[in-house]
């Protein structure tokens, strides 16, 4: 690993490889992690290009040491960990737009420009990048993105391989027309199964809406606590609504969905149809983790995951981890994307004892999902923390082929080993 660390700078320059203390720890330990283990990588290299990757990957190969890909550096399921040490590729230089097509409605960006500085930087084309997920694109395509027909489907099997069959330099997005008029609705219950029945009869009912979230009663209460949003919300579970289209089109979205909560005893609703007031209604969505590792007054370590399960059962889970959640007595909330079924649970804790309490709950709320035919996780992928959960989902038989296709394409184990799964031979 020395070897490849000086053939590194030697390609790069000193300033492009660091050994410091600091950025390895930034590079191998994430606050946000449900697991993080003592080793880290032996070094960090930042390159600017395809070419530099490339070049980072042959050395690598030739010495045989492990490459750990960072990008947004989230990690909630140990992602970016080093087990076997190893050189971790920060891609934070590469955050550059490649090529616009904007006839064609496409775009190609390098791996850490985030969603959201792109569609700042593209909103006078009309056009926008119409998802609204994590920090930067290369971490999106690691846990799953897009999709292609030609041929085998290439795309679909790097993408969501969390590094472990290769390193993204490059992503074509498909963009979509900016809308010509947007809503934003927040709705507040007196519980969280009203909460989640209700987003579940707004997808049947088919109303178009580009987003729906729910925030439990301690996320409202942080964002309260924060001051991040600028207003007071009321502290119970609570909806938030996107929609998009012509005015006639989300008025009426709006009307559907005011029809619907009549049914249920909502304790607050209010919409808003000014591009200003929106970005303040739904910051309280987009401020919620950090709200909360901000305010903390308890637990120095943070379990952050996600399930996601079929739309009939979401209510249920949701209402049943919220109850077993409550009940640890410690620092946690239930956030999630309801409207396809996904949603996640963050607790923050201490020591091995609360430790063993947060296992507990977390690993109750997934086996839940598994039995009521969902997945393990929703969003966050695999990483080291789910490798049980994802034998336990899947069986042998796609697991063995997973194993084959790395083999065939990273032989000797360099790309993000310990990810996944493990080698056949542990």
């Amino acid at each position: 690993m020395e070897r490849a660390v000086d053939e590194l700078r030697s390609l790069l320059g000193e300033d492009s490889v660091s050994t410091e203390d600091e950025i390895l720890k930034a590079h191998g330990y994430s606050e946000w992690s449900s697991i993080n283990i003592e080793r880290l990588p032996v070094a960090v290299a930042f390159p600017s290009s395809t070419e530099q990757v490339s070049k980072i990957a042959k050395i690598c190969s030739k010495y045989r040491v492990p490459m750990i890909p960072y990008s947004g550096g989230s990690s909630v399921e140990g992602h970016f960990s080093a087990p076997f040490g190893g050189i971790s590729i920060d891609f934070m230089e590469m955050n550059g737009i490649l090529e616009f097509q904007r006839e064609d409605m496409n775009i190609t960006v390098q791996p850490s420009v985030s969603w959201a500085d792109l569609n700042a930087k593209i909103k006078d084309s009309g056009l926008f990048f119409p998802m609204d997920p994590g920090p930067t694109i290369g971490g999106m395509v690691g846990t799953n993105c897009r999709k292609s027909s030609a041929g085998y489907n290439l795309n679909s099997l790097f993408v969501g391989s969390e590094g472990t069959l290769g390193l993204v330099t490059e992503a074509t997005l498909k963009l979509a027309t900016i809308p010509e008029e947007t809503g934003v609705a927040v709705i507040a219950f007196p519980t969280i199964k009203d909460a989640a029945s209700m987003a579940v009869d707004v997808i049947h009912k088919g109303i178009m809406v580009g987003a729906v979230e729910i925030l439990d009663d301690v996320q409202m209460n942080v964002i309260n606590r924060s001051g991040a949003t600028g207003r007071k919300w009321t502290e119970k579970p609570t909806l938030f609504f996107k929609f998009g289209g012509t005015k006639v089109s989300v008025a009426d979205d709006i009307d559907q969905v005011q029809q619907i909560a009549k049914r249920y005893d909502t304790l607050d609703f209010q919409f808003e149809n000014d591009p200003e007031k929106q970005k303040r209604l739904w910051s309280a969505r987009k401020e919620a983790l950090w709200s909360m590792l901000a305010l903390r007054e308890s637990g120095s370590e943070v379990w952050s995951t996600d399930v996601a399960v079929p739309l009939s059962r979401v209510a249920e889970l949701i209402e049943l981890s919220k109850k077993d959640l409550d009940g640890l007595g410690l620092f946690g909330s239930v956030l999630g994307h309801v409207g396809d079924g996904n949603f996640h649970e963050t607790i923050l804790f201490d020591g091995a004892k609360e430790r063993a309490m947060v296992e507990h709950c977390v690993h109750q709320m997934v086996d839940r999902a598994l039995e009521m035919e969902g997945t393990c996780t929703g969003e966050h992928g695999i990483g080291l923390g789910k490798k049980d959960y994802l034998q336990k989902e899947l069986g042998d038989a796609p697991i063995q082929v997973m194993r084959a296709i790395k083999k065939s394409l990273d032989p000797n184990w360099l790309m993000n080993p310990g990810k996944i799964f493990d080698p056949k031979d542990k």
